[in-house]
């Protein structure tokens, strides 16, 4: 795995499908011209983050759906990682990622913990993935993930665990302040956890967020990609759109993990065998607490 990756924090207009398709391409543009191989979006980079009810207008498929052609396309070239709003087999509409090549989709993941606290609503129109898996490409064995599956610990470890050497991240992450700061807090929390992951988990991880303003959200940027040793290698402008690029190679994730054996000698048997100790109750008194209920409701 040796290529050259480009994040594009791009500015994406709601529920304008067409015009933003015309915007990724320019960014696609742009990467493929600087020599890139690989070109990562933010999350929902296809349709705007606060979709709300346009949710239904907006799914679809990336594989057939004509509007999309012009990536298709372009993925003849460059490997393509962006954010939309599926419409899946069952009908469900989720908050996912895909990743094109060689002009055909090669993996799509959906967000699996789509939030619903605080200022955020996902979960009033998006459904939860089910599934999270690593997967190869003509780059190597990537995972994808959707802003807030990166905190959850499970989420990077299984994809690392899985074989992914670069964990590609799209996000939406806002922030309440308007304007530049060399100082922004949600940039020292968000990059902190990258590193933290990244020399953890021996791996590459990418961060592409956008940015712009959405129903008087701001979104705050920073992309950045952090190497296998926890270092910053490149890092995007505050607050406007920008093109970053760096360069991947797995000899790093080889020297990381050769250096510091912690990932190799990660015990997978004692997790499960842990994980299966803790659920196992859990699942005995959910079960107690429905024969209950049911009992309760007979009378």
């Amino acid at each position: 795995m040796k290529f050259r990756a480009a994040l594009a924090q791009i500015d994406s207009k709601v529920g304008n499908l067409s015009a933003n398709v015309d915007h990724h391409l320019e960014y696609i543009d742009a990467a493929i011209k600087a020599g890139c191989e690989l070109i990562l979006f933010p999350e929902l980079s296809l349709t705007g983050y606060t979709v709300r009810d346009l949710a239904w207008d907006l799914a679809t498929n990336p594989s057939t759906d004509p509007m999309l052609e012009p990536l298709r396309e372009r993925s003849k070239s460059i490997t393509i990682v962006a954010g939309f709003v599926e419409s899946a087999e069952n009908h469900g509409i989720y908050n996912s990622a895909f990743l094109m090549e060689d002009g055909v989709v090669k993996h799509v993941h959906r967000k699996i913990y789509p939030p619903t606290y605080g200022m955020f609503e996902e979960g009033r129109y998006f459904s939860s993935g089910r599934a999270v898996r690593a997967f190869d490409s003509r780059l190597g064995r990537l995972g994808l993930l959707v802003c807030e599956d990166l905190w959850h610990l499970s989420l990077p470890y299984l994809l690392a665990m899985d074989g992914a050497e670069a964990l590609l991240v799209l996000t939406a992450s806002p922030s309440r302040i308007a304007g530049s700061s060399a100082d922004l807090q949600n940039a020292k929390i968000n990059h902190e956890q990258h590193r933290v992951y990244a020399r953890l988990l021996s791996t590459y991880l990418f961060f592409c967020n956008r940015v712009g303003f959405e129903d008087g959200v701001n979104f705050w940027g920073g992309s950045a990609i952090t190497n296998p040793s926890g270092e910053m290698v490149v890092v995007g402008k505050f607050f406007s759109e920008d093109l970053i690029v760096g360069q991947i190679d797995s000899l790093e994730v080889q020297r990381a993990r050769r250096f510091s054996r912690h990932f190799l000698d990660e015990n997978l048997d004692l997790v499960r065998q842990t994980l299966d100790r803790i659920i196992e109750p859990r699942q005995t008194k959910d079960a107690d607490y429905s024969r209950q209920r049911d009992k309760s409701s007979e009378r």
